[in-house]
């Protein structure tokens, strides 16, 4: 499927409060120099950089390699937990705004898939500072439910607002996912790497779902959730 979105145009959604809001940070100290960076979504530099140079991230004050410790892995759940509670945020927002009882079903429920990706980090946090422990990770699905009611196609804002909506969601989905998937590579425990693949699949899966909607809203006008 053609990539038709671009995420760097402003929409009129963002305008009304429906951005998912500044990039969660977390303070990265070099062991060598004592001089800080911070930890986002979108890493330290690119996520394959730091693969490449075998998970070491290399100081930009004093220049020396950094190597991937506990201390990093739990910054980077919190950085995760900050995101979800967001994504969260932005979701209920958008199943309030949405007039459409099936974008407002979908948007509901990716809001309490994200909320139970926020508890599961909340968990494997504690069982990190608590046991130096990881926990397993079975995984969460959508449930597509049938919504028979007859809608009319939303028109003039209301559509402009609903894909506006829709392409901020992609974007982000693209991010956390991005995110996740560093995470797995860098991480060292085997239970670690499982989670943060599975959570990384989810929200490919959350990608696909929103990119379906926001297609069936460009090319039909109408929501294909439930159908």
């Amino acid at each position: 499927m053609g990539e038709i979105l671009d995420p760097f145009l402003p929409t009129r959604w963002e305008e009304k409060g429906g951005e998912m809001g500044t990039n969660p940070k977390e303070s990265y100290v070099c062991q060598h120099c004592g001089a800080e960076a911070d930890i986002t979504l979108e890493g330290f530099e690119r996520v394959e950089d730091v693969i490449k140079r075998e998970r070491k991230l290399p100081c930009k004050s004093c220049g020396q390699g950094v190597s991937w410790t506990e201390r990093e892995d739990l910054k980077a759940i919190r950085v995760a937990m900050e995101a979800e509670k967001e994504a969260y945020q932005t979701y209920s927002k958008a199943a309030k705004m949405t007039k459409n009882p099936k974008g407002r079903d979908m948007f509901q429920q990716l809001s309490e898939f994200e909320m139970n990706h926020f508890q599961k980090l909340k968990d494997l946090l504690k069982s990190l500072e608590e046991k130096g422990e990881w926990i397993l990770y079975s995984g969460t699905s959508l449930k597509k439910r049938s919504i028979p009611m007859k809608i009319e196609k939303p028109k003039g804002q209301e559509q402009l607002t609903d894909m506006d909506a829709l392409r901020i969601a992609i974007r982000e989905e693209k991010r956390t996912q991005a995110y996740y998937r560093s995470m797995a590579e860098l991480t060292k425990d085997a239970r670690g790497k499982d989670m943060y693949k599975r959570l990384a699949d989810e929200e490919a899966l959350h990608e696909k779902v929103l990119n379906d909607q926001y297609y069936s809203l460009h090319n039909t006008g109408s929501w294909s959730w439930g159908d």
